[in-house]
């Protein structure tokens, strides 16, 4: 059975027996039940339909949203203030209903923000056109109910958990028997714990449930309409992990080509912290991505990451942050402890920037060019090489320029959009463009010369075989780091310079050069 999503309805698919086929017209209220041999194609009459059942009931967990309230009022009101969640768990004992109060009064959810299933809005929509009511009813909090009632416009009424009373499952069921007696109102909701109210209803809408949870359904012997959602594809969950930001992690093998140290087991040991940087640093994207859901969801092209579109469910998100960082703890603790440590270190200054260093500006950009070198730290920690304080210093002011250049990128877009301090998380202002410019020329410059100065160290000279070759790689720094501030003040850079390196056709000829450069100086 198939609805046209020009006519306001989804698009439906129905779980077949081999024996019968079913389509159903939930329409205001009408049920129509069609039987045909699975042989032959030939249908049977029409089952009447019943016209006594005029109400719709519709979940908003993973129905009505394609994501789940409580979970999104956890991140929301972690983002707010990291004491938050612990003021929930306080709440434990008063039950779940307690914990959602808690949570929605903490996020302050903007239900325009969140990722309505357009597919089962249209259903809604139908079904009100064709003479019907529909009603929101949901184990989330009764303030969420209603704001997510009032945004969509189409429910005669909502119904959430009121603070001590959970709405769901059995209590759900009761709830809307009570109102509409028994059979008297059509279902539409998405797990397990929807069979309790299907049970007590006239008509059953799944949407995006299970195999088992439509063969229950099925078994039930009520009219069924299956709604799909397809799942996530496994490229959305590899998006969700940013694999092009793991290009960063290769800094861990900036020590064993500074010093020139190639034995097999530290490239070895070099490659299982880049590995375990990895894990940690896909675990610290998702935190950032959930904690930045509401700014993600209002950006011009955030909004389309997984988890803000809507298209990776936030549950999978909540519980792929932990299982990441366990793994790369792991993997970093089989080769070193102190490794181990290093990394944790790198995760825990990764998630305060999340969760709160990020809103402050300056401590943002120094906390971030910080973070860049704890990679080459990493990698030193790994292999077991003394790092050299030029190297440090040079990376802290290079990776502190193009820091500065993400700010700066981002004011220039802000500008331009008429966005504003109040409507993001960062503590910047559209005037800070011009000190934040010069902060990412200064430091890039300044990155230069502890390179050329670094190149005048006796044991440098003796290191390399052609070091003249070297020197080379200033002027080209510092042409690469003035393009990429001349384009990021031009408002033509992605709002990231790394992934605009890789993108940009002279940046990677500049990296390709720069490259070419320090390995003819190594082995001429």
């Amino acid at each position: 059975m198939v609805w046209s999503p020009n006519r306001g309805c989804a698009t439906l698919s129905t779980t077949l027996d081999p024996k019968e086929i079913r389509a159903l017209n939930l329409a205001g209220g009408q049920i129509e039940t069609v039987a045909a041999d699975a042989g032959t194609g030939a249908a049977a009459e029409p089952v009447a339909p019943r016209r006594d059942m005029r109400v719709l009931a519709v979940d908003l967990d993973d129905t009505l949203l394609k994501g789940d309230m409580l979970y999104e009022t956890f991140w929301a009101a972690l983002a707010r203030n990291w004491t938050n969640p612990f003021r929930a768990a306080a709440a434990l004992p008063k039950g779940p209903a307690a914990v959602k109060r808690v949570l929605a009064d903490a996020a302050r959810i903007e239900a325009a923000d969140l990722p309505y299933d357009k597919a089962v809005v249209d259903r809604v929509r139908a079904w009100r056109e064709a003479g019907g009511t529909a009603i929101l009813v949901t184990a989330s909090d009764q303030s969420v109910a209603d704001a997510v009632a009032d945004h969509v416009g189409l429910f005669d009424s909502a119904h959430g958990s009121d603070g001590s009373m959970n709405l769901k499952g059995p209590t759900k069921a009761e709830f809307l028997a009570a109102r509409y007696g028994r059979g008297g109102f059509a279902y539409m909701g998405d797990s397990s714990a929807d069979l309790a109210v299907w049970s007590l209803a006239g008509a059953a809408i799944t949407v995006g449930a299970t195999r088992d949870t439509r063969r229950k359904v099925d078994a039930t012997g009520l009219p069924v309409e299956h709604i799909e959602r397809p799942a996530a594809p496994k490229s959305t969950l590899f998006e969700a992990m940013r694999p092009h930001q793991w290009m960063k992690n290769v800094l861990v093998f900036v020590p064993l080509v500074a010093n020139q140290e190639f034995e097999p087991w530290r490239i070895l040991w070099a490659c299982a912290a880049f590995v375990s940087m990895c894990m940690m640093a896909s675990a610290g994207y998702m935190l950032n991505d959930l904690l930045d859901l509401a700014d993600d969801r209002n950006h011009p092209r955030k909004c389309n990451r997984p988890f803000a579109s809507g298209r990776l469910p936030v549950p999978v998100g909540t519980i792929l942050v932990p299982s990441l960082l366990a793994a790369g703890l792991s993997l970093a603790f089989m080769f070193s402890e102190l490794l181990a440590v290093v990394i944790f270190i790198y995760f825990i200054a990764t998630t305060a920037y999340s969760v709160k260093l990020k809103e402050f500006a300056l401590i943002d950009v120094f906390l971030l060019a910080t973070l860049y070198t704890s990679r080459i730290i990493a990698g030193g920690v790994a292999i077991w090489v003394e790092l050299s304080i030029w190297l440090l210093a040079f990376s802290m002011f290079f990776f502190l320029s193009l820091a500065a250049v993400k700010r700066q990128a981002e004011l220039i877009e802000a500008e331009s959009v008429g966005r504003t301090r109040k409507q993001t998380r960062r503590g910047y202002r559209v005037e800070d463009r011009s000190m934040v410019t010069h902060m990412a020329v200064a430091s890039g410059y300044s990155a230069v010369l502890v390179l050329a100065l670094y190149l005048r160290e006796p044991d440098v000279l003796d290191r390399y075989g052609a070091p003249y070759l070297m020197w080379l790689v200033c002027p080209i720094l510092l042409y690469w780091i003035s393009r990429m501030v001349l384009t990021a003040g031009r408002g033509d850079m992605h709002d990231d310079p790394l992934i605009y390196a890789v993108q940009s056709r002279t940046s990677r000829r500049v990296l390709v050069l720069v490259a070419v450069l320090i390995f003819a100086a190594i082995v001429l």
